[in-house]
């Protein structure tokens, strides 16, 4: 199986430049896993991330704000280069934060601001595994608090560590674990297809 896990994190602020490693790591992780890199296509945290799972040669996927390529680089000044494609949703920033999401399989934070922490109700809130990277600052720190006070729903699909490369292997067991009655030897045999190659629902 091959997961869409989202890096969340600050495009910009303190916690970009404290954990810009950290991010680096959590990419390369992602990208040595075998698994796809999903971000806003954006700055800071998130661009490190995938930065990383590029040169580690993993696939790394960007959803834009923009509506363009044109937008995504004049309008919202945001980069290209690191992503093997990019969605451009044209749904800005708020729509865009969710079409994410809904697009991956976990979302990992690390650092972040109010934006992350949009990104993480949106998937708590679609049953959806939820890491944090704990001391990388901002959102991902304050969390277990958060978590305490508003007694969330789906506690169980929250995961915390100290360390990057054990935080993605934490979200990738419980991806296999949400996905364990999913037959992949039978998925490879192209079970939807009929013995003419043509799909049964077609």
């Amino acid at each position: 199986m091959n997961y869409s896990i989202c890096i969340s994190g600050a495009a910009s602020g303190d916690t970009v430049e404290q954990s810009r490693d950290l991010a680096r790591r959590l990419g390369t992780a992602v990208a040595k896993s075998g698994h796809v890199i999903t971000t806003g296509a954006t700055v800071g945290l998130p661009f490190f991330a995938a930065l990383a799972a590029h040169e580690a040669g993993g696939m790394s996927i960007g959803f834009s704000p923009a509506s363009s390529l044109r937008e995504h680089v004049h309008k919202y000044r945001l980069p290209i280069g690191m992503f093997d494609y990019i969605n451009f949703t044209g749904l800005h920033y708020v729509g865009r934060d969710v079409y994410l999401v809904q697009s991956s399989d976990a979302v990992i934070t690390v650092g972040g601001r109010f934006g992350s922490l949009h990104e993480f109700t949106t998937a708590l809130e679609s049953n959806m595994p939820c890491g944090f990277l704990i001391g990388s600052g901002g959102t991902a720190d304050i969390i277990p608090d958060l978590m305490e006070k508003l007694e969330p729903p789906h506690r169980n699909l929250v995961i915390f560590d100290e360390d990057p490369e054990r935080l993605v292997q934490k979200v990738i067991a419980m991806l296999d674990e949400q996905n364990k009655d999913i037959n992949t030897a039978e998925l490879a045999n192209q079970w939807f297809l009929d013995d003419k190659g043509k799909n049964r629902h077609g």
